[in-house]
């Protein structure tokens, strides 16, 4: 299986209004934008008609009856209604822009929100690619289909609507041959209907691959190119192009016949109309204008059941997006505070581990029956061969997951019974690969408490041995650090992290590996910043190093 093969949700439930409808209470909030938008499309659809039977007067009572004063009256309203259909459609247009944009900012914002709420379990499953294609691509499709795609069936809606009723009042007969064929219409639509959805869902899931690859080779990029895999990698991207390119070709391909079709049903009903509205203008029963309107007035309706079906083809593929954005915003998180949780204020007490079993997949237990007890202020260190559950433990404590059995402590109390901001906002942990924002080196060290004032944020850089290095750099704590601290060192970036950690001033302190990657003047320095946060701090030390855990109090070997 190709290293881009990862779990997907698969959507294959027949489409639904429930959906559409959920799709439509994203503009729930933008109500009064929602009111304006359809005001003015209704007022450009009724002129719309309305046009055509002025062109209906001009013929029949400007032209064939020769009266130049009706002649100049219907065409002086005409040229004032002109004026009065382009402010309106300026208005639809510009309210369906700012419409969608607003729609796109909420969902994004709201699965922003939501991400952060999400359990680390989510992540572990759900590719950073298939994330970002969910909040940028499927969120825009769904942003078009409330506004350009609602703008398309209303105001074709309510084409219809008004020309039905000026045909019926030219010609009731003439009309009924056009009512025969909207029941057609809608069976071909019904055929059509699973397919496409069918392939534009195949064609969304196909995206969140691509994307998936593309992340996954421009972040690993060094190790692609370390162990020579481009041509591989090429090859596997190719099949996933290839494959996506098929999806697209036949949803395209469905689409593309889908228009030919209506059309060609929509000509036999206007060559019927025309034929017998021909017959009936020899005997008298309709006039030069009212033959030349009903015939507009048929096109004017057709013209918008064949876009209809256009915006049908398209929402099928917005619809497919918004299952995914949705799958997305309805994920639970696994870790949640507990009902009366609390934030006791502190969390300084002792650390207890009761008969603690975990597994990030069940029938593989990481731990099992774990007991273990680290007194306020104790440094603990935690060695053990890669995979042994040194990190669980230290992810257990931070709740970024939960015990699958027995219970861990908190100065004598389950500490599930304390809210998750109780715990994580009290614990600093510097890892093995730090992680810093795109920004300025103060930005980055503040991130730790944000009103901390920059005399704390130097204060804490010289604590942690960051201070120096720091200064040399062009800009000093206002240079930027690049996409993900690209533009330090490993050591600078541990060192400005471990600031980071010492302007929080934790209650819990971790460190995972962090002194891994570093040479050992860089390790001298953290390891001097390490002393002094762990002062008077419980703390958890993870390394393989002795001269990094040299200095605990207890060495607890996994």
């Amino acid at each position: 299986m190709s290293h881009f093969e990862f779990e997907e949700e698969e959507f294959t439930t027949q489409f639904n209004g429930r959906t559409v409808l959920r799709i439509l209470a994203q503009t729930k909030p933008h109500w009064k934008w929602v009111m304006g938008f359809m005001l003015t499309i209704g007022v450009v659809s009724a002129l719309d008609s309305f046009f055509t039977f002025l062109s209906k007067r001009i013929i029949d009572e400007g032209i064939v009856a020769g009266d130049t004063a009706a002649l100049i009256r219907i065409v002086t309203l005409y040229g004032v209604l002109i004026v009065v259909q382009a402010v309106n459609v300026f208005g639809f247009i510009y309210l369906a822009g700012v419409l969608g944009e607003r729609v796109q900012y909420d969902l994004r914002r709201k699965m922003f929100n939501h991400l952060q709420d999400l359990s680390f379990s989510y992540f572990d499953r759900t590719p950073v690619g298939w994330i970002m294609s969910r909040v940028t691509s499927d969120s825009e499709r769904i942003a078009q289909l409330v506004t350009w795609g609602l703008l398309d069936i209303t105001w074709g809606s309510l084409n219809i609507i008004t020309a039905v009723i000026f045909m019926l009042i030219i010609n009731w007969k003439l009309a009924l041959i056009v009512f025969v064929v909207i029941p057609v219409l809608v069976v071909v639509a019904a055929q059509f209907k699973k397919r496409i959805i069918f392939e534009f869902r195949l064609v969304r899931k196909i995206n969140s691959k691509i994307t998936g690859a593309y992340n996954e080779n421009i972040t690993g990029v060094r190790v692609v190119k370390a162990l020579g895999r481009e041509e591989q990698n090429l090859e596997e991207f190719g099949g996933l192009s290839s494959e996506m390119y098929r999806a697209s070709y036949r949803a395209a391909w469905l689409s593309a016949l889908f228009l030919p079709t209506v059309q060609l049903i929509s000509a036999v009903a206007i060559g019927s109309i025309v034929f017998f509205g021909g017959l009936q203008a020899e005997y008298g029963a309709m006039t030069v204008g009212g033959i030349q309107a009903f015939i507009s007035y048929v096109t004017f309706m057709l013209w918008p059941i064949q876009d209809l079906a256009r915006v049908y083809a398209e929402m099928q593929h917005a619809i497919a997006s918004a299952e995914r954005v949705f799958s997305l915003i309805d994920s639970e998180p696994e870790v949640t505070d507990r009902p009366g949780a609390i934030d006791p204020g502190t969390i300084r007490g002792d650390i207890e581990f009761d008969q603690v079993g975990f597994y990030y997949e069940e029938g593989k237990p990481v731990l099992e029956d774990f007991t273990l007890t680290v007194k306020r202020g104790e440094t603990m260190a935690l060695v053990g061969p890669t995979g042994g559950g040194k990190s669980t433990i230290v992810n257990l404590l931070c709740r970024f997951y939960e015990p699958t059995s027995g219970v861990i402590r908190i100065g004598g109390r389950d500490y599930t019974e304390l809210s998750l901001h109780a715990i994580q906002s009290r614990v600093g942990m510097v890892l093995q690969t730090p992680h810093l924002f795109s920004g300025t080196v103060r930005e980055n060290i503040r991130y730790g408490r944000l009103d901390a004032t920059d005399e704390e944020i130097e204060a804490a850089a010289k604590l942690a041995g960051a201070h120096d290095f720091i200064v040399t750099l062009d800009g000093g704590y206002d240079a930027e650090v690049g996409e993900g601290g690209n533009l330090l060192s490993v050591g600078q970036k541990q060192l400005v992290s471990l600031a980071r950690a010492v302007l929080a001033q934790p209650e819990i302190f971790i460190m995972d590996e962090a002194t891994s990657s570093v040479d050992t003047l860089t390790e001298a320095l953290i390891q001097q910043g390490m002393e002094t946060l762990m002062r008077d701090r419980t703390s958890f030390v993870i390394a393989h190093r002795l001269s990094t855990i040299k200095r605990a109090d207890r060495i607890l070997v996994i």
